[in-house]
């Protein structure tokens, strides 16, 4: 198996990674477990890709993905992603994601990082 399920069915999972996907556009920084943070990065990278290229299919797909979120009153996080994240990665080819290792948590011991657009 390429990746961790996380304990939870399919469904549960993808709109895991959707909500954390878009958080992390809106944010540019979050922090969550660190298994959550590394199953999380491939999905952001390919997002943000799509984000670099911007042509009309990209962004029918970056919606498929990424929720319909406002970023602030005037734009969202689709709109984030083509106008500001996108432009911004222009000459980079790739890691656009970095994950900090912090403290474990408190009430369960889990490791916890923090996921951040470089």
């Amino acid at each position: 198996m390429a990746y961790k399920k996380l304990g939870r069915d399919s469904s549960a999972r993808k709109a895991l990674f959707r909500d954390l996907a878009t958080d992390l556009l809106i944010n540019e920084r979050i922090v969550t477990t660190e298994a959550k943070a590394k199953a999380l990065r491939p999905l952001v990278e390919k997002t943000i890709t799509h984000g670099k290229k911007g042509t009309l299919h990209d962004r029918r797909q970056a919606a498929t993905f990424i929720r319909n979120e406002a970023a602030d009153e005037d734009q969202d996080a689709i709109q984030k992603l083509f106008a500001d994240i996108g432009p911004r990665y222009e000459e980079r080819q790739g890691g656009y994601t970095r994950i900090i290792k912090m403290e474990p948590r408190k009430g369960d011991g889990a490791p916890m990082a923090v996921i951040e657009l470089v």
